[in-house]
């Protein structure tokens, strides 16, 4: 017999917690709610089935080789993390007593994520009334990192296939919530950033953007819903680059990809520096050694912070949330890295947890 589960009770479980209101109700409609008997095996140690499990009711038992590591019991601090995040697993889940589970696609779960993080613009990031002049916006955006590491056949392709539109005040280019279609550069104009929350469902003003400033890439490269809202503010005119073209002649070819081992070399030589763009919670369970944690949403606000003499492996649970943040960082001028898979594909013995 299945049961529902509601927005209160699934916004108590990490990283849920981090979702808004919205993504939450998105969640409802994925996860699985399962009640089980006694001594039933949620999964085998070794399992690496791509699933996030999260004990609603009841106890269950971690057992290992030697016989039972810890029992989680439902409405503790332990309960509010997924069993055994770490794949493949490290355990066998058995329930102790009759139990309510749920259970989530760790690939949905990522996309949420994915989606709440790489809000490209927050409140701190407000750029208007500067009063400095704008470059070209053509070599504005060629000066960026992440056009210097595309092959120069690929530039002259991406101009070839741009189409320029006009706007008019009060256009809204993209709608928070919309699946990505188009990636955007301002070539003359200005727009507002908003976004709508629950508490502000007629949007917050979160950014202003003009000549040569470029929006839209996050969905596009993390294959989520649009994060925020663009309306024009001004007359203006964009050049906009399709999906497919999107991806691939500009954001491929930008990234560059990495195994561990391959890694964790550069490492070693002195010149790179893992950094983890997941939620704290999520770094705190699992995370590669002597790496740097600043999640996604962050990113932008911390970037003057970063060394820009470094290279940054990044890395998330896929590559989802990575590629993302490394398109950014490249856009930004520094040099980074996709970790190929993340970090699952890591030794076990190269990961840590945070102890509390």
């Amino acid at each position: 017999m299945t049961t529902k589960v509601t927005a209160d009770q699934l916004a108590k479980f990490h990283p849920l917690n981090s979702l808004n209101a919205e993504s939450i109700a998105q969640a409802i409609d994925k996860v699985k709610v399962e009640n089980i008997e006694a001594d039933s095996v949620l999964f085998n140690k070794g399992d690496s089935d791509d699933t996030h499990y999260y004990l609603l009711d009841g106890s269950i038992d971690l057992v290992g080789d030697n016989g039972i590591l810890k029992t989680i019991e439902s409405n503790t601090s332990d309960a509010l993390e997924p069993l055994i995040q770490i794949i493949p697993r490290s355990a066998t889940a058995k329930a102790k007593e009759y139990s309510t589970i749920i259970t989530l696609d760790s690939d949905v779960l990522d996309m949420l994520l994915t989606w709440e993080q790489s809000s490209a613009y927050q409140v701190q990031e407000l750029t208007a009334g500067t009063d400095e002049e704008s470059d070209d916006w053509m070599l504005h955006l060629l000066r960026t990192e992440a056009f210097h590491r595309i092959p120069p056949a690929n530039i002259q392709t991406i101009f070839m296939k741009m189409e320029t539109i006009s706007v008019k005040p009060g256009d809204k280019i993209i709608n928070q919530g919309d699946d990505g279609d188009y990636f955007y550069i301002i070539k003359k104009g200005r727009c507002l950033v908003t976004r709508s929350t629950p508490n502000n469902p007629k949007g917050i003003k979160l950014a202003e953007l003009t000549e040569g400033d470029t929006f839209g890439e996050e969905a596009l490269i993390s294959d989520a819903k649009r994060n925020a809202t663009i309306t024009m503010l001004t007359n203006g005119m964009l050049s906009r680059l399709s999906k497919d073209d999107f991806l691939e002649l500009l954001n491929e070819p930008s990234l560059e990809r990495v195994n561990y081992e391959q890694g964790q070399q550069l490492v070693d030589d002195g010149g790179a520096t893992w950094l983890d763009i997941r939620l704290p919670s999520e770094y705190k369970t699992t995370h590669i050694k002597n790496s740097l944690n600043i999640p996604l949403i962050s990113l932008r606000l911390k970037m003057n912070a970063l060394d820009k003499d470094k290279q940054y492996i990044v890395y998330c649970d896929t590559e989802r949330r990575s590629s993302a943040a490394s398109f950014l960082l490249n856009e930004f001028g520094l040099s980074s890295i996709v970790l190929t898979d993340g970090i699952n594909n890591v030794p076990e013995n190269m990961r840590e947890a945070t102890s509390s």
